[in-house]
């Protein structure tokens, strides 16, 4: 064979290779993280398929709103098992877990849990659990331009990924045998009245990398069901009414992908809009007189299902539950930018015992109960309450 002269080695001959390169070094230079190579869903696919129904794993644990705190989300994690605190690699082995939505706003990591969540899935899948991340209203309100709630801490998050990413883009123009990115930035304005000019860039980033086919959006959140059913037990981010069932789950799923992907104009999917879309509704976790036979004919129209988990409101009690455990609310507001809640998690075990593994040293219970034992509920410190195990995260 030839060896092969310098004219012969153009970047036409490496694109795949030097693509590859850049985007590993600008995810490491915003994140501090590497990716494997293979992923448990090929992101060249356009659309692809998302999953709505899993089956009943023996393992199952959801953690409510994270809001942009690194710091305490790492501890929720901790908590259920499903990482170790110093590596940051999963430990969770087959367990599925579901966070139910709003990983944005409120505070300054909105970027590095976006791609520490990311990774957290390729582990998981390996050792053959999941972790499945929900939509929640924050995810919608950014990527429709919906503002709103960030900090100054998260613009500079997003103005620093900017910068980085594009010196990725500069990296791959030097390869004239490269086919040129598109800018993301493109059409985007460089000033936003009312708003001080030292935000500008940040805005900007936050933008092209969030809105309809943005490059974090596309990337982190199209992918994300919006309802997901694992075994007996729904996730959603703020609730379901009939007509959300009656429309259909997997419909709903997919015109969110759909949306974020960029195929369905700026605005959001008419169920993801109002106070009773399934990212809004408070109605089965505001208070504890909850129309519970209302719930139940909800429930009884999706096969198998006998609990929905939600996220969207703060418990400041922490984890519990209503309507004979068929109404879970796990919203803790563990985020400094919330109520700076202790982290909880929600456990449920061969789909009857459920169990909130806690930080809070003022619960020692020990004990797990199951659904079918009537007076289950009324034994805990609240009637409200699920049982309590204390854990150290």
């Amino acid at each position: 064979m030839e060896e092969a002269t310098s004219s012969d080695l153009t970047c036409s001959n490496l694109p795949r290779h030097l693509s590859s390169f850049v985007n590993a070094f600008v995810d490491f230079s915003v994140s501090g993280l590497f990716f494997p190579n293979s992923k448990p869903n090929t992101p060249s696919a356009p659309t692809p398929a998302i999953s709505t129904r899993f089956p009943a794993p023996s393992r199952l644990v959801a953690i409510g709103d994270l809001h942009g705190d690194l710091s305490k989300s790492l501890q929720a994690l901790a908590l259920a098992g499903l990482t170790d605190p110093f590596s940051l690699r999963w430990t969770g082995g087959t367990t599925v877990a579901v966070q139910v939505g709003d990983v944005l706003d409120r505070g300054g990591d909105e970027i590095r849990l976006l791609y520490l969540l990311h990774r957290l899935k390729f582990e998981a899948y390996r050792a053959g659990g999941e972790l499945l991340t929900i939509l929640g209203n924050h995810e919608i309100m950014n990527i429709e331009g919906d503002f709103r709630y960030i900090t100054p801490e998260g613009l500079d998050e997003f103005k620093q990924w900017g910068r980085w990413f594009r010196v990725g883009l500069n990296m791959k123009h030097l390869c004239l045998g490269l086919e040129k990115p598109s800018d993301p930035f493109k059409g985007i304005p460089t000033s936003f009245p009312g708003v001080k000019k030292e935000f500008w860039e940040g805005f900007r980033a936050r933008i092209a990398a969030l809105r309809p086919d943005g490059v974090l959006s596309r990337r982190f959140l199209s992918g994300n069901q919006t309802v997901v059913v694992v075994g007996d037990s729904i996730f959603v981010h703020g609730g379901l009414l009939q007509r959300h069932v009656e429309y259909g789950l997997e419909r709903i799923n997919e015109e969110a992908r759909d949306w974020i992907n960029g195929l369905k104009g700026r605005r959001s999917p008419t169920h993801m809009r109002g106070r009773d879309s399934v990212v809004w509704l408070r109605r089965f976790s505001e208070g504890f007189n909850c129309d519970c036979q209302h719930l139940e004919g909800i429930l009884s129209m999706i096969p198998g299902v006998r609990r929905m988990v939600m996220g969207h409101t703060i418990q400041e009690q922490g984890i519990n539950a209503v309507c004979e455990n068929r109404a879970i609310r796990i919203d803790v507001g563990l985020s400094k930018g919330c109520s700076n809640g202790l982290p909880e998690v929600l456990e449920i075990n061969g789909g009857l015992d459920l169990r909130v593994i806690t930080a809070n040293t003022l619960y020692d219970h020990r004990r797990v109960m199951r659904e079918e034992e009537k007076d289950g509920l009324a034994l805990l410190v609240s009637e409200s309450r699920l049982e309590e195990v204390e854990a150290v995260a």
